[in-house]
């Protein structure tokens, strides 16, 4: 997350499971077809050994540690209908772990690994549109006792090719154990961020 935590030497080996282990250049991305995109799934190193369908990937050594990817033809966040059925409108990269946590810099990483060097430094250039919670928000979090609302934490980022989303649900404790980084094509930004403030 950008300007909110420096990275550090621990968090080198970010991906526990041992499965996130090549860096790989985006062949891929939101905007592709449906069968492109499942081709490139289907010969990306990292992704192959834990497809569950054409454009859905699933990994986990125990019950506590998970790793999802699903490309979708929906645009993110809510349940929207559309026309064209065959084309990928956002890739979302999701982490559940109860023994180590999930950090930006994780999720941030993640995207360099499976998406290579152009996409990350896509990220990385963006312009930061929206940075959740506001101090507004925590405060109507505690006034109308729901926690979520402030435990939720998260960035819209503009780049120049796509737009990512990325959040993570903070436990009482201040650890996440969930978070999600996700890609979209740039046209539905306005939407999702009214849908995020909304909420």
């Amino acid at each position: 997350m950008k300007n909110k935590q420096p990275r550090q030497a621990k968090y080198f080996l970010l991906f526990p499971f041992y499965f996130l282990l090549f860096t790989s250049a985006a062949k891929a991305l939101p905007g592709e077809t449906t069968e492109t995109v499942a081709a490139w799934i289907n010969a990306h190193p990292t992704l192959r050994p834990g497809i569950i369908d054409g454009l859905r990937v699933r990994k986990s050594e125990t019950a506590a540690q998970q790793f999802t990817f699903k490309a979708s033809i929906l645009p993110p966040g809510e349940l929207t209908l559309v026309k064209d059925k065959g084309k990928i409108r956002h890739e979302r990269i999701a982490f559940y772990d109860q023994i180590n946590g999930v950090t930006f810099n994780r999720l941030e990483e993640s995207l360099r690994v499976i998406y290579g060097l152009a996409i990350y430094q896509d990220y990385q250039r963006a312009r930061l549109v929206y940075d959740y919670p506001s101090p507004e928000t925590i405060d109507l979090a505690r006034r109308q006792d729901r926690p979520l609302l402030a435990a939720q934490e998260g960035q819209l980022v503009l780049g120049e090719r796509y737009a990512y989303w990325m959040e993570v649900t903070n436990t009482e404790s201040g650890k996440a154990f969930y978070g999600h980084l996700i890609i979209f094509q740039k046209e539905y930004l306005d939407k999702l961020e009214t849908q995020i403030r909304d909420r």
